[in-house]
């Protein structure tokens, strides 16, 4: 069965580089590709799509705006929302308005591939864990728990742990399936939280305490 998309995002660059990526999955067809919020609407009421995968930030009307302009219209697609950050009232926003997943925009396109997929089954997304786990996932910030690695988001410690392994940033981007400038806001962040100094010290604390 065909999963049938209309994609919003402001950026043109993401916009088309998602269109060339899922155009390329045998069981999806992209319909449409929106740059604000009043052509997504009409997008979907033209197209009726499976899926619209919606950025939370563009012109003319949010994400969030969006959504409530879709809620009282009766249509069957699920909505996908991709943040790059998400405060908790907005989360919060999201889910009463019957979002059915949310990503955040560095995500790995196989991550984006199987979320679309199990949407489109009926599950929600994240789908692994507790709703608590996913929230602060989705939040970016750390998941709860004891250790060494305790104050790292998952990507974070994904990052670090690369660095220790003696990946470059770019090296680093092209496995995590993200961009060098996003695995440098990363490397900054865990260096603040741990308390170090630079990779060197990074690649000394990820091996002392045993991580990964």
């Amino acid at each position: 069965m065909t999963i049938t998309l209309v994609l919003a995002d402001d950026h043109p660059l993401v916009l088309g580089g998602l269109r060339f990526a899922l155009a390329r999955e045998p069981d999806m067809t992209v319909l449409a590709c929106c740059a604000d919020g009043p052509s997504t609407l009409h997008a979907v009421d033209t197209h009726r799509p499976d899926i619209l995968l919606l950025d939370m930030r563009m012109p003319r009307m949010d994400g969030l705006e969006v959504l409530r302009a879709l809620g009282g219209r009766g249509l069957p697609t699920r909505v996908i929302l991709l943040a790059a950050e998400l405060r908790p009232a907005q989360l919060d926003e999201a889910a009463r308005l019957g979002v059915r997943g949310v990503l955040l925009k560095d995500t790995a396109l196989t991550t984006l591939v199987q979320c679309i997929r199990a949407v489109h089954q009926g599950s929600r997304w994240p789908e692994h864990g507790s709703s608590a786990w996913s929230a602060e996932r989705l939040l970016g910030r750390p998941a709860p728990g004891p250790g060494p690695a305790a104050p790292l988001t998952e990507r974070e410690l994904q990052v670090a742990l690369r660095v220790a392994r003696g990946l470059r940033n770019r090296e680093i981007a092209r496995e995590l399936a993200i961009g060098e400038g996003t695995v440098k806001l990363h490397l900054h962040h865990a260096y603040r939280k741990l308390r170090v100094g630079g990779r060197l010290a990074l690649s000394v604390y990820v091996r002392d305490n045993g991580i990964g």
